[in-house]
């Protein structure tokens, strides 16, 4: 089989199940960061099958500036938002706040029987991630957590390479993704170094957890055990255990994953499979172009998928507005990034008593 056999036949909205003509589903923006603002908004007014239509934020005022010059007319507060205002403008709520904020407006949308789509991580903890989960059970609507890699062109490519046998049995895992946090965001009082807004600490849970989705997604399948070392140095980082953080998970089949991370290094990202007959590295994986190599002997190819965060952040946008407008279940779902939060605790369980540590399947 040549390279070309194990490449070809591949379309880049491959999840796609709704006709040209669906839609649209009407969103609810829950928290107006920049991400929300720079990111989501944008891909929104680009996505195929979405539309913003309510603003959610600290004061009306916020939200009035924001949605200036569009064509958003719901502007709410907080309060007005959990007191149902506007529920007959949206069908889904994007929750972009802190993460320790996720699950009061996550449940405010089951309450109104909303589709929920959170960011990641899905809260700061298991036990408010598992309420989360439970609050939209128990109103049967989807929620999802908002892996974008998931949709990654490049991404999804490299998983049915994987399946298809191109690596031979996976043998074992790396993974990086550092940044400089403060270049990014020059402020030190921000709340992803407020433990009681960032969960169980800054760089593993904003960071790492894109390398441990990543890899449970390529290989299908989840960590069993964590072993870390964890360490913060500089004065801004003094309430966080981890500045810096190495660890290494163990999956299903006994297969590892050593990642390094850190929110204060200079900016890179990556994850390589390794297995009996080849491998697939993304480089860079999680920020910019995503890259995808393959080699396998002789054989080997690059191939760049021209997704950037916000191609990646529509499609997101669009793949949950899909099966919400088909029917279908959604893969990333509330008890992936559940499963995630398990892990993230085990990772930081394991680095404060210096001794791995198993992640449970479930929990009761």
């Amino acid at each position: 089989m040549t390279l070309a056999d194990w490449l070809d036949g591949y379309d880049e909205r491959d999840w796609q199940t709704a006709g040209p003509d669906a839609g649209p589903v009407r969103f609810a923006l829950v928290g107006l960061g920049w991400w929300t603002t720079d990111v989501a908004m944008p891909a929104i007014a680009n996505s195929a099958f979405c539309e913003t239509t309510v603003l959610v934020s600290s004061s009306t005022e916020k939200a009035e500036r924001v949605a200036a010059g569009t064509d958003i007319e719901h502007a709410l507060t907080y309060e007005q938002y959990h007191d149902g205002a506007a529920t007959d403008a949206y069908d889904a709520v994007y929750v972009g706040t802190p993460n320790a904020l996720h699950l009061e407006y996550a449940e405010t949308a089951a309450a109104y029987g909303k589709a929920i789509l959170t960011e990641k991580p899905i809260e700061a903890t298991v036990e408010r991630g598992r309420q989360m989960v439970d609050a939209a059970a128990e109103a049967d609507v989807q929620l999802m957590t908002g892996y974008r890699m998931q949709v990654e062109p490049a991404v999804r490519r490299a998983r049915k390479l994987i399946a298809s046998g191109f690596v031979g049995d996976p043998v074992q895992a790396s993974g990086s993704n550092t940044q400089s946090l403060l270049s990014i965001i020059p402020d030190t009082d921000q709340w992803r170094l407020d433990p009681d807004l960032t969960g169980y600490g800054t760089t593993v849970m904003d960071i790492g957890i894109y390398p441990i989705n990543t890899a449970r997604y390529l290989l299908d399948r989840d960590p069993v055990e964590a072993s870390a070392r964890m360490r913060s140095t500089q004065e801004a980082f003094a309430d966080v255990p981890d500045e810096h953080a190495t660890f290494t998970l163990t999956f299903e089949g006994d297969v590892p994953l050593v990642t390094t991370t850190s929110q204060n290094a200079q900016s890179d990202s990556r994850l390589t499979i390794t297995g009996t007959e080849g491998l697939v590295e993304l480089r860079p994986a999680f920020h910019g172009t995503a890259t995808l190599r393959v080699a396998r002997g002789e054989m080997e190819a690059e191939i760049t998928s021209g997704f950037d965060e916000h191609r990646e952040t529509r499609d997101l946008f669009d793949y949950f507005a899909d099966r919400l407008l088909t029917g279908g279940s959604v893969g990333p779902d509330g008890r992936q990034g559940l499963h995630d939060l398990r892990t993230i605790r085990a990772i930081h369980e394991a680095a404060e008593g210096d001794e791995a540590v198993e992640i449970p399947a479930s929990e009761a």
